[in-house]
């Protein structure tokens, strides 16, 4: 089985391919994977990255997004003070033929802003192509799915209390100065069903200690916090926008969760409870628990065989193909691709496509997120060299003749698994 898509090693050879990583990262990957990722906050000053981050984002781009392109919620929120506002105080009916009634309103997200508000871009993986492709990138390198806010803030003002998220995350300073107060877990490496809502008074408790880290950051910086790590901050003396780069790590529990549900399969753990009991006894039912557990546990001992492996791998990348979306597609270029390709056309896979190769029968699969592509053996080589991600043209394209070259690269560009280099 072969995917493209997958995370380069960290510390190999290929660690020059994290791109988007170094762009919020001022230290080698290697020494983030091991030290840093999912265990401890980074902070990197503008001039160790001798960069900012006005390329992804700044304010000409925020006033396009909320008075130009229409944006509705959920993509935009406000809050002050840690409230979220209702969204009829910054939204507004479309107008003529545009029949919705929650479309983001320029003016009274003015007024919000001019009294202290919040302003939060939500989505903006999706919705600001510099922050698309950055993400697309970001993804495809980490291994984990990606998304991007941005949080605007009036001087002197914070929009949310102090909270943990549940996923990691990156804060990019674009403008202004922002105070930025961070604690130490209370609930380490929580879940997304683990908000720091069903933890408030420890939250509470845990922000009034002194800090791990009190900082100002400046455009340019950068901050790297592991979920779970509680933070706040306040802008200081003008507006201050700063993107969040959120980054849903697929966990231990996920591998957890499947080889639970793969427990179905196993008749010894659909055994019926004896009847005529009172299960809610723990004397009663400590040895069926017992039992459960010796069950389950031979049940995980099989799971460590190369099947049980594939199937749960296969699973895992379901999974976070569902959460991510390869680079945009544009179907009258591919479209236009198609009639206008030659040998020599150069093409490349779409970035952050996760495929995979299978076999069923005698026939040879090109698995994407909602489609099987079927193709035929002799094609297999050809799709290897495809899923490297590496420039080609048909012509290039081992194991077959001109024409299956050609019949093949148009097929994979039709489908969007090719685009144009």
């Amino acid at each position: 089985m072969s995917e493209a898509g997958a995370a380069p090693d960290p510390g190999g050879p290929a660690s020059d391919r994290f791109t988007a990583l170094r762009r919020c990262i001022a230290s080698d990957t290697a020494t983030f994977a091991a030290t840093h990722w999912g265990r401890a906050p980074l902070l990197t000053r503008q001039g160790e990255l001798d960069r900012d981050f006005t390329e992804l984002l700044d304010a000409a781009a925020i006033d396009e997004l909320v008075s130009r392109r229409g944006l509705r919620t959920p993509f935009l929120r406000m809050a002050k003070d840690g409230t979220v506002l209702a969204a009829s105080r910054f939204t507004r009916g479309g107008g003529a033929g545009a029949g919705v009634t929650d479309q983001a309103a320029d003016d009274r997200i003015l007024t919000e802003l001019g009294g202290g508000s919040t302003l939060v871009l939500q989505g903006l993986h999706r919705t600001w192509p510099p922050l698309v492709d950055f993400a697309t990138d970001l993804a495809a390198e980490l291994g984990h799915p990606v998304q991007v806010n941005a949080y605007i803030t009036p001087p002197e003002n914070r929009g949310f209390a102090a909270h943990y998220d549940v996923h990691d995350v990156f804060v990019l300073q674009v403008g202004g100065h922002k105070r930025w107060h961070v604690h130490e877990p209370v609930v380490r490496n929580p879940l997304p069903d683990q908000p720091w809502q069903q933890h408030r008074a420890a939250v509470a408790s845990r922000a009034a200690e002194q800090p791990l880290i009190d900082v100002v950051l400046e455009p340019g910086d950068s901050l790297y916090l592991p979920r779970g790590y509680l933070h706040s901050a306040d802008a200081l003396g003008e507006i201050s926008i700063h993107l969040t780069v959120g980054i849903h790590p697929v966990t231990r529990h996920h591998l957890v969760q499947q080889l639970i549900a793969r427990a179905r399969d196993d008749p010894a753990l659909r055994t019926s409870l004896p009847m005529g009991v009172d299960l809610g006894d723990s004397q009663v039912l400590a040895p069926e628990l017992s039992a459960t557990v010796s069950a389950l546990a031979a049940h995980l001992a099989s799971a460590a065989g190369s099947a049980s492996v594939e199937a749960v791998a296969a699973a895992v990348a379901d999974e976070v193909t569902t959460q991510t979306r390869p680079a945009p597609l544009g179907p009258l270029a591919q479209l236009q691709a198609v009639e206008t390709l030659g040998p020599e056309t150069v093409l490349q896979l779409r970035r952050g496509l996760r495929c995979r190769i299978a076999r069923r029968g005698g026939e040879l699969q090109l698995r994407l997120l909602d489609r099987t592509i079927e193709l035929a053996t002799s094609a297999e080589n050809a799709v290897k060299a495809v899923l490297t991600g590496e420039l080609l043209t048909p012509a290039t394209l081992p194991g077959l003749d001109a024409d299956e070259q050609l019949a093949l690269a148009r097929r994979l560009l039709r489908e969007g698994v090719l685009g144009p280099a």
